[in-house]
């Protein structure tokens, strides 16, 4: 194992680096948490008002589609319970999520729902720096 000594400056700038991440992981499993809760709990009437797609798709594939987006936000800060197992779980679910993100960016566009696909067009740009800097942790 090698260790290297970081000036202050490089320190504060990892620090900074780090919470800043945490931030958006945060923001991100918030949003994922509430989106995927109100996925499986939701009378589908209501995440039809809420929601144009969900009429165009089966009951299931919304639920299923709620049960993976909670399963994604947990696995997003299960490196605060261990750091070493965490980390590649937490890479894994950013980059479902990216995957997640662009394919319902995909169909909000060819759908022409604007509000869907910016919200999709801001989650995206909040996972990437999260998935390419925690990616780099991990090798």
């Amino acid at each position: 194992m090698t260790t290297q000594t970081l000036t202050p400056r490089r320190r504060a700038m990892a620090d900074y680096l780090n919470l800043t991440l945490w931030t958006l992981q945060g923001w991100l499993a918030m949003f994922f948490a509430g989106a995927g809760y109100a996925k499986l709990t939701e009378p589908m009437a209501n995440l039809v008002e809420l929601m144009r797609w969900p009429a165009r798709v089966s009951e299931n594939l919304v639920r299923g589609l709620g049960l993976a987006e909670l399963v994604l936000a947990a696995l997003m800060l299960v490196p605060l319970l261990s750091w070493r197992v965490g980390r590649p779980l937490l890479v894994t679910a950013a980059a479902g999520l990216l995957v997640l993100e662009v394919v319902m960016l995909t169909i909000h566009a060819a759908s022409l729902d604007v509000g869907p696909a910016v919200t999709n067009l801001i989650l995206i740009s909040l996972t990437v720096p999260v998935l390419w800097f925690r990616a780099r942790e991990v090798r």
